[in-house]
């Protein structure tokens, strides 16, 4: 079967070449990949930004059939749809225990079982799964079913971006009804959180992006104004009497935005960091600022809740045509394309892209 590899960290471009899936077995899951979703993540890890060992198979968004299931997993059988979870909670850790499975951390434990291999070099896939794979073997609890009238493009956004921007709305700021909103930064992530800012009621929601395109995009999906950064200072002084807006959301993963998004919100107010940024890209705010201002800086990672009640609860919105996902696919490309793919995204070109694999 063919594969995109990242051979080295820092790559520009990705080689698809044949490879063999490795790892069947015990506890594993077999899946013949149909769609893949390309998410900004996956240019961060292979550009360093997100630690990842190389190389490695890119792709952590995606969605396809179970053709083989191996001993002991009993919750998914061969032809159920089914997403790939790149962080997938255990249920039997200690984080699983609390509560907070979003947190789980034992999908980094899938790195150590390799999913591919090429030639005589084992590969893992990204997270431990590696979608942009025409099949992967991925650990059964990674494989969460679907139902069969969820198409495979929107399941596969589903698995990351859209999960990760809509939980932020709902789950971790849980944004208001009647309230004022901003996101910085109109890639997939922000516009999922402007479609879920809207389905929580907010009456303003301000969107921020340095591309035209994106701003034009953001209008068509919620956004009730769309401004450049340059114009963001002077549109959170129109916010509630010139104090701010009621929730920020960073969306981009850098210590500029996330002080923007701080300095655009009121007193009391809301600051969502949503952006995975570098390990070595640290903020300013200062300890004399957090206390006098008494803003919540809420960190939300992949959606803040249970991944699983999320999926459901996006799918119900998408059934419900409360959000629309399918205008958020504006390029298909076939595995072969996906360099030309990666271009789009870091000029702005695309929002988001879905890699048809089969």
């Amino acid at each position: 079967m063919h594969a995109a590899i990242l051979h080295a960290t820092g790559d520009e471009n990705l080689d698809v070449a044949e490879v063999a899936s490795a790892s069947f077995g015990p506890g594993r899951v077999r899946v013949k990949m149909h769609r893949a979703g390309l998410c900004h993540s996956d240019l961060s890890a292979m550009s360093g930004v997100l630690a990842h060992p190389a190389p490695f198979v890119p792709g952590h968004e995606g969605a396809g059939e179970v053709v083989e299931v191996g001993e002991g997993v009993t919750h998914v059988a061969p032809g159920d749809r089914v997403i790939v979870c790149w962080m997938p909670p255990c249920d039997v850790c200690a984080v699983c225990a609390t509560g907070d499975t979003h947190l789980c951390r034992s999908g980094f434990g899938n790195l150590a079982t390799p999913n591919f291999r090429h030639g005589e070099r084992a590969l893992p896939g990204m997270m431990g799964a590696g979608t942009f794979a025409e099949e992967v073997v991925i650990a059964g609890y990674a494989a969460v079913p679907v139902p069969d009238d969820v198409p495979y493009d929107i399941a596969a956004l589903i698995g990351c971006g859209v999960t990760t921007g809509i939980g932020a709305a709902l789950n971790t700021a849980r944004v208001r009804p009647g309230s004022s909103v901003v996101v910085i930064g109109l890639g997939g992530v922000g516009v999922s959180i402007l479609q879920g800012a809207k389905v929580a009621g907010a009456a303003r929601i301000l969107a921020v992006d340095p591309t035209p395109n994106r701003r034009r995009m953001a209008l068509e999906f919620g956004a009730t104004e769309a401004v450049s950064p340059d114009e963001l200072a002077d549109a959170a002084k129109r916010s509630n009497g010139g104090i701010g807006f009621d929730y920020a959301f960073e969306a981009v993963g850098r210590a500029g935005t996330l002080r923007a998004a701080y300095d655009a919100t009121r007193p009391g107010g809301t600051v969502c960091l949503v952006g995975a940024g570098g390990r070595s890209d640290l903020t300013d705010l200062n300890l004399a600022e957090l206390v006098m201002n008494e803003k919540k800086v809420l960190p939300s990672f992949y959606g803040g809740d249970d991944v699983r009640r999320t999926y459901a609860t996006i799918i119900d919105l998408w059934r419900a045509g409360r959000i629309d996902l399918e205008s958020m696919i504006t390029h298909h490309v076939p595995l072969s394309g996906i360099n030309e793919a990666i271009r789009q995204m870091h000029t702005g070109e695309a929002l988001r892209t879905v890699i048809d694999i089969a």
